[in-house]
């Protein structure tokens, strides 16, 4: 609670979808928290709050974190969330599978996956299904849209070869 002495709030300098910003928070605060309320950015969700069921996930310097627990007074370097991953006129890659693949249902969890699968095929361009299967394991989705998801990350790992 801001004004009470276990919570000071300080200028915090982000780097967030490319744009260098400065939001005055708690260290402490989780990153999920200032994305959302401090910036604006809601595109990143917030499931259980103890990291385990990836609606929260970012890229932090290009390597997926969950939001929920990290605190903003750790994060030194670029923040990507799923505003930053692609727009309207340029969708990214995995997003377009996504629609392709009519993987969303309710859609709660889909930024996160979204997330998960693009630093899955920034670090394996040609994924198994085993490789699928690990890596997007730790993003739950209620909606049961699973074989979707692989099918998508398939379809935009081609589509990001033939790029």
């Amino acid at each position: 609670m801001p004004g009470s002495p276990w919570c000071e709030e300080i200028a915090v300098q982000l780097t967030v979808n490319g744009e260098s910003l400065e939001v005055d928070a708690d260290l402490a605060m989780p990153l999920l928290w200032v994305l959302r309320d401090e910036l604006g950015l809601t595109g990143t969700k917030f499931g259980c709050g103890i990291a385990q069921c990836g609606a929260c996930t970012v890229h932090v310097d290009g390597r997926p974190v969950r939001s929920c627990v990290t605190p903003v007074g750790t994060v030194s370097g670029e923040v990507m969330t799923i505003e930053g991953i692609g727009s309207a006129e340029a969708l990214h890659a995995v997003q377009e599978a996504w629609i392709e693949q009519q993987v969303a249902q309710c859609g709660y969890c889909q930024s996160g996956q979204i997330m998960t699968a693009v630093s899955l095929l920034g670090d394996n361009p040609q994924p198994s299904d085993d490789d699928i299967d690990r890596a997007m394991s730790g993003n739950l989705c209620r909606c049961g849209t699973y074989p979707r998801i692989r099918a998508a990350v398939k379809a935009a790992a081609v589509r990001l070869s033939e790029v």
